[in-house]
């Protein structure tokens, strides 16, 4: 059975898969408006006949809820709490802005309901439910052209009695329903709403996506969609629980990356993932970092998700001037349609890429192996219209906006490694993406990181990320139990999770000997207002000390303890996938790897600079800058002085003098 990794990019979609030799790594522009009709467009052009495992990427959720474009979706809660979904909590993100408004909810009040009916903090019914005023709630949805319904009762997750009656009266709805103790079965109730709402908003649109591309695929195809967890669950999982897709393509990028590290010997890296319309950064210390804590345009969203910071700066953000008169870049951008000037497709506003293009650092003949011309000639006139207006020469204009670009980059960086407390001097670069290799090196420089690695294929790997991924289900139960309970009690708390774990791998297919079941612990000091993820093996408070003590600096030993909440990670193994060694060669790259040169600027002025094609480079081969390394889905730009070496492995590991 041939397996395909397929990412979808708001400006390509990639595809990878192994033909029995070698890894084979194409593109296709994106189409927005319908991202199924690229994925079934690359599809068709992979050889072969038979069934495939097709592991997908999807910005369908995502972009639902970046672009509002979401079901119109209704709230039913507990009476009095209907507004909590916008009352929220009282932090503001902008905390010195006095024109602060929250933005709108994804509900409206006017389809926020309340039931009476009431279950205590201890899991017990206080009030029954009142099943009468449930019906008239849903007489009076089927008026209003309601597509989804969250449901989120207080205490639902020690007994979600109440919730799954009101689930059993929306049946008849026809319409998607989200129950919070089956999305999110754990305590903070505004957090778990606003998760449930968001599931209930993205659902109909992921449902229609995912029908229609399974609808599609050749009959024995097997369609797996990527978690923002760094696992992948069935197409119809996803359907259900398409909040858990969030951020699906960049967990696929710090798998691979994860990986392609670990191999080469690396794990403390910065994975720097630069796409055509945004940037997405993590930190990985020795493991794939794990947060709670996410959100998405602004909502919560408490499903775990990998420790990914993103920003608005790809190779497809637009320059453009402020009303102060100063160049911004970003977070706009060109998109697949019409996508950057040079792209030669209607483009008329300035991006990052026609920028590199300008100053010699994309080589068009070499774009993408060659099979998307570059017109370089189009770039002059709006080149020399904004320069004009900001009083500078057009290759000032474009070195400027990879400035600004480089700016927000590095900002990112900092945001996931100096302000954690952590130097970047310590880790390695692990640049990827298909804009990536062209900024890696300046922006190692300015944040003092002493190596890039850019491994092979890096504008795919986020493809090859979804095929190497486990599958991968998290549970949850919040439980409120004292650091002091014995080992074998907080056992008997996983049973249940576990057998619904063991349950729903079966599910999946995956065999018993590749399920490995992983026990987790939330633990906090009493009276803290939020927990740490302590690994529940051994000396579980101890551990917690530890693990306090390393994250704040601090721990207090006579201080009470308590198990907030039970976590359980259910992980079916993936088939190891082979990536054998090269051997050395010769730190002398074979003449055919040299392909001409150009004319690149470097510290403002025109350099002549070698062209090497990345395919013909051997183990133990040496580069030394200024050059441009290119392979059909990215670029690497080596500036002066700085110089490569391809590993084992093929990587290029890219030394950064300071």
């Amino acid at each position: 059975m041939m397996n395909v990794g397929v990412d979808t990019g708001g400006t390509f979609t990639d595809f990878i898969y192994w033909d029995g030799r070698q890894w084979v790594v194409f593109k296709l522009p994106s189409t927005p408006g319908n991202p199924a009709e690229a994925v079934l467009g690359g599809l068709k052009q992979i050889p072969g006949s038979g069934s495939r495992k097709v592991a997908h990427g999807s910005t369908v959720a995502t972009n639902t809820i970046l672009e509002q474009r979401g079901a119109r979706t209704a709230l039913i809660t507990s009476a009095g709490f209907e507004d909590l979904i916008e009352i929220g909590r009282q932090n503001r993100s902008r905390l010195y802005d006095l024109a602060y408004r929250k933005q709108p909810h994804l509900v409206p009040a006017s389809l926020r309901f309340g039931v009476r009916g009431r279950v205590l903090c201890s899991g017990a019914v206080e009030e029954d439910l009142a099943i009468e005023e449930v019906r008239e709630i849903v007489t009076s949805l089927k008026s209003t052209g309601v597509e989804s319904v969250a449901v989120c009762l207080l205490f639902s997750f020690l007994n979600p009695l109440h919730e799954l009656s009101i689930g059993a009266e929306l049946e008849g709805l026809g319409v998607p329903v989200s129950l919070s103790h089956q999305i999110l079965c754990e305590f903070r109730e505004f957090e778990r709403t606003s998760t449930t709402v968001v599931n209930a908003y993205v659902a109909p649109r992921m449902r229609q996506y995912l029908s229609s591309l399974s609808a599609e695929l050749a009959e024995g195809d097997r369609l797996r969609v990527l978690q923002s967890n760094g696992g992948s669950i069935s197409a119809k999982t996803a359907r259900d629980e398409p909040v858990r897709t969030i951020f699906s393509g960049p967990a696929g990028g710090a798998v691979a990356a994860f990986e392609m590290g670990r191999m080469a010997g690396y794990e403390k890296l910065i994975t720097f993932d630069m796409g055509g319309t945004s940037t997405d950064v993590s930190l990985m210390d020795g493991r794939l970092s794990l947060s709670l804590e996410s959100r998405i345009a602004g909502y919560p969203v408490k499903v775990p998700m990998l420790d990914i910071h993103t920003v608005g700066a790809g190779g497809g953000s637009l320059a453009a001037i402020d009303p102060g008169g100063s160049l911004k870049v970003g977070p706009l951008s060109a998109g697949a349609e019409p996508g950057p000037i040079c792209y030669g497709r209607g483009g008329e506003k300035i991006t990052v890429t026609d920028a590199n293009l300008y100053l010699g650092r994309l080589i068009p003949e070499h774009f993408l192996g060659g099979r998307l011309p570059l017109h370089q000639e189009k770039l002059a006139e709006p080149f020399g219209v904004m320069a004009r207006a900001l009083g500078c020469s057009p290759a000032e204009l474009a070195r400027g906006i990879l400035s600004v670009a480089d700016a927000t980059m590095e900002r990112a960086i900092r945001v996931i490694s100096v302000e954690r407390g952590h130097d970047p001097g310590e880790f390695t670069l692990l640049s990827f993406g298909g804009a990536g290799g062209m900024h890696a090196v300046s922006l190692a420089r300015s944040l003092n990181i002493p190596r890039v690695l850019v491994p092979r294929h890096p504008g795919a790997l986020s493809a090859l990320g979804m095929l190497l991924a486990d599958i991968l289900k998290d549970y949850s139960q919040t439980v409120m139990q004292k650091g002091t309970e014995a080992a074998e009690d907080l056992s008997g708390l996983f049973v249940p999770l576990e057998e619904r774990a063991v349950a729903e791998l079966q599910t999946e297919g995956v065999p018993a000997a590749r399920m490995v079941l992983e026990r987790y612990l939330d633990m906090r000091y009493r009276g803290q207002s939020f927990e740490i993820i302590v690994p529940f093996e051994g000396d579980h408070v101890g551990r917690f000390h530890r693990l306090h003590e390393k994250t704040y600096g601090y721990r207090i030993a006579g201080k009470e303890v308590e198990i907030v909440t039970v976590r359980l990670r259910a992980r079916g193994v993936a088939p190891e996938w082979q990536f054998p060694k090269a051997v050395f060669v010769s730190d002398r790259p074979p003449a055919e790897a040299l392909l001409g040169e150009a004319q690149t600027v470097f510290d403002s002025r025109p350099r002549t600079t070698r062209i090497i094609d990345r395919e013909n480079l051997c183990c133990g081969n040496r580069i030394q800058g200024p050059a441009v390394v290119v392979e059909y889905s990215s670029t690497t730009v080596l500036p002066p002085g700085v110089g490569a070496l391809v590993d084992e492995y093929l990587n290029l590991v890219i030394e950064t003098p300071l």
